[in-house]
């Protein structure tokens, strides 16, 4: 394949992923210098195919972006105007008071969004200017001049089963840059190998993650309340495994329902998929929803390490952006504003440079931007919230979480100072033999589904005779390493049924059904033996979210 020639094109800067990052950065080159050229490749269908967030949006990186953005018509209707917080026993709730925490936690001024809008609406005001976009163009390579990131290769189609060239092979295309942006979302391919080659994470706590899965719901008029936001914690994860849910009703009676489950549960039984499904039935939740139907579904892993995980960002000719870098803000359950003001400081430093007749080199005012700007302003002051939730629980994380973000708040310091995070999510998966596999009710159809139903309402879509673009190391490992220690959690902690195990004893079988992959990267993060390797099927390919 490396004797494979492709034709080439060059711009001033090649921006992987239209997500709000990326697109930001685009937009904001083409405010500093019209003349500049630069191109945004996305995976999806369609530019917003692939994003799913909550999302609660904070505007202030729409603010710094584009700041009369109502009257240009963004899809951004709908504010905040109840915000509750309830913590979940099995058949009750109890109400956790907002005064008693920082004024960061307020959603006052925040607004109720489909961030897959909000991206359509970005990449129009980008071509505007004169970005080109190239949706359906997946990245799968990076070009190398010598040690520095010169392009990436784009738009290969048409491989056979086997890797080989098919008979309606098209090799893509290198799309050269003096700069190089990646804004893959969390654990993208690309960010993936340059953090790895350039040792980016050396002296940082490893990163974080939670599966997000997300349904969109039309419910009875009657029990809509619109720009109306709720948060929960407690049941039904309870002590299995940290995390919570979000109910946000957005316009046109439709609800925003989803359930976040952090990745560093230890006991490889849990099924985080079943424990959302399992969530709609509380008695709270099972009201609002009963009469309603569902009309799309989707998930996705999302950064959690915070300001101690996040790696070096820049390496020659290469810089990481919003959630390749991991700039989630956790209590806020918010990272949409610090990825467009990442794309900002990249499009800065990057046109800066240019300008000074540079090229290839590391935007080191990059870093500088993030790390003492408004994202580490917004970062620093909750950095111990998520490792106080790993080490010591949910009433921990409320209390001394609470009392470290006031403390961080309103002196600028912290009593624990900067708290680390041990060990990777799949470190730290259990022994199967340690724990009891867990009984879960069976989806009624109604509220709650199977995967497979659940998949279907993603449009998720791959060519079948493509290489699988799940890829494992080691063949053998998921039945003679996975099954028999960990009873192989593939098979439930995927959202979208990718995994089974076939067969039993000596015929136990491993089968990855890569057709059903919503680019969520769990695989990829949470796999014990770290043997599955999450890359960019062919462009165009996965899911195709609507409002999502």
């Amino acid at each position: 394949m490396s004797e494979i020639e492709r034709e080439s094109m060059e711009y001033d800067v090649v921006i992987v992923g239209a997500g709000p990052s990326g697109l930001s950065a685009a937009i904001r080159l083409k405010q500093i210098d019209p003349d500049l050229n630069v191109v945004v490749l996305e995976k999806g269908s369609e530019v917003g195919a692939h994003i799913l967030s909550g999302a609660v949006l904070d505007p202030s990186g729409l603010d710094a972006l584009i700041p009369d953005w109502k009257s240009k018509g963004a899809p951004i209707k709908t504010p905040v105007k109840e915000d509750k917080f309830y913590l979940l026993s099995g058949d009750g709730h109890m109400n956790i008071p907002h005064w008693p925490m920082p004024k960061l936690m307020s959603n006052h001024g925040n607004y109720i969004v489909s961030m897959a809008n909000v991206c359509r609406w970005l990449a129009e005001q980008a071509e505007e200017l004169g970005v080109e976009i190239f949706p359906g163009m997946s990245c799968s390579q990076i070009v190398w001049d010598g040690n520095r990131v010169a392009g990436v290769v784009a738009g290969e189609m048409g491989l056979a089963s086997d890797g080989t060239p098919g008979p309606n092979y098209e090799p893509g295309m290198e799309l050269l840059g003096k700069y190089v942006f990646l804004s893959e979302g969390v654990r993208g391919s690309l960010s993936k190998e340059v953090i790895a080659k350039f040792n980016l994470s050396e002296g940082k706590c490893p990163q974080k993650f939670g599966l997000g899965m997300k349904e969109i719901w039309e419910i009875d008029p009657k029990k809509h309340k619109e720009g109306s936001v709720t948060h929960t914690m407690g049941w039904p994860l309870d002590h299995n495994a940290g995390g919570g849910s979000f109910i946000y009703h957005i316009e046109n009676n439709q609800v925003y329902i989803g359930f976040v489950v952090h990745l560093n549960y230890e006991n490889p039984y849990l099924y985080p998929y079943m424990e959302f499904q399992r969530f709609k039935h509380h008695p709270m939740v099972a009201e609002l929803l009963e009469g309603g139907k569902r009309v799309a579904y989707g998930a996705r892993a999302i950064s959690e390490g915070g300001w101690q995980s996040i790696p070096k960002l820049t390496a020659p000719g290469v810089v990481l952006l919003g959630c390749s870098a991991g700039l989630v803000n956790v209590p806020r359950i918010k990272g949409n504003h610090n990825a467009m003001l990442s794309g900002i400081a990249a499009a800065n430093a990057a046109a800066a440079a240019i300008k000074a007749g540079r090229e290839g080199d590391e935007l080191t005012a990059y870093e500088d931007d993030l790390r003492s700007g408004p994202i580490a302003k917004d970062l620093k002051p909750v950095r111990n919230v998520k490792p106080i939730w790993s080490w010591w629980g949910i009433w921990a994380s409320m209390a001394l979480g609470g009392l470290d973000m006031w403390t961080n708040s309103l002196f600028g310091f912290s009593f624990f100072g900067t708290l680390k995070h041990k060990k990777t999510d799949a470190a730290h998966t259990g022994l199967a033999s340690k724990f009891k596999p867990i009984d879960y009710p069976k989806p009624d159809g109604k509220l709650s589904f199977d995967r497979l139903t659940n998949v279907s309402f993603s449009f998720t879509n791959h060519e079948e005779s493509q290489p699988c673009h799940l890829k494992l190391k080691d063949p053998s490992v998921p039945i003679s390493v996975n099954l028999a220690k960990y009873a192989e959690p593939a098979q439930r902690y995927c959202p979208a049924g990718v995994y089974e195990v076939l067969g039993e004893g000596a015929d136990a079988k491993f089968q990855i059904n890569f057709q059903n992959c919503v680019h969520c990267k769990t695989c990829d993060i949470k796999d014990p033996s770290q043997n599955i390797t999450w890359t960019t099927p062919q462009g165009g390919d996965g899911p195709n979210y609507p409002n999502m």
